[in-house]
């Protein structure tokens, strides 16, 4: 572009929101790049290499993007999107995101071994036979106490 362009190029538009027009266009660009590379393999080669949740939140991320491009596009358009249907079904995909998470979370969430809780609970609680608290005069005050709690 030269220097004419440019200045018939912004006088289309208020120099105010220039930063935001090229904020838009950095994220438009973006977007257009993770499309591209989306596409860049089959969606049926990309699937066989996921398990069932991985696939899941591939196409919930995919579904909730392009909702969000059409609620962007019905404000360039003029429409309000928040009367339109389309909110209703990123809220939809909304909530089977946070199940998916919910999921996620489960899994990672640590598991309790209950053998090994039962033996460090039976050897914590442990006493002494009878023998040994009879042979010193400390232990059978010790063991007493224990039976009294």
């Amino acid at each position: 572009m030269n220097m004419a362009d440019e200045d018939v190029a912004a006088e289309d538009y208020p120099t105010e929101i220039e930063e935001y027009l090229t904020a838009f266009e950095t994220s438009v660009s973006s977007v257009n790049n993770m499309i591209k590379t989306m596409m860049s393999i089959p969606r049926s080669e990309l699937l066989q290499q996921l398990d069932p949740l991985e696939q899941a939140k591939l196409d919930l991320v995919s579904a909730y993007s392009l909702n969000s491009l059409f609620w962007i596009y019905l404000v360039t358009q003029g429409i309000n999107p928040k009367e339109h249907a389309v909110k209703q079904e990123l809220e939809r995909i909304r909530t089977y995101m946070n199940k998916v998470k919910e999921i996620t979370d489960r899994k990672k969430a640590s598991r309790l071994d209950k053998g090994a809780a039962s033996r460090f609970v039976r050897s914590a609680l442990w006493e002494g036979s009878t023998e040994e608290s009879k042979a010193t005069p400390e232990g059978s005050h010790q063991s007493k106490r224990r039976k009294q709690s």
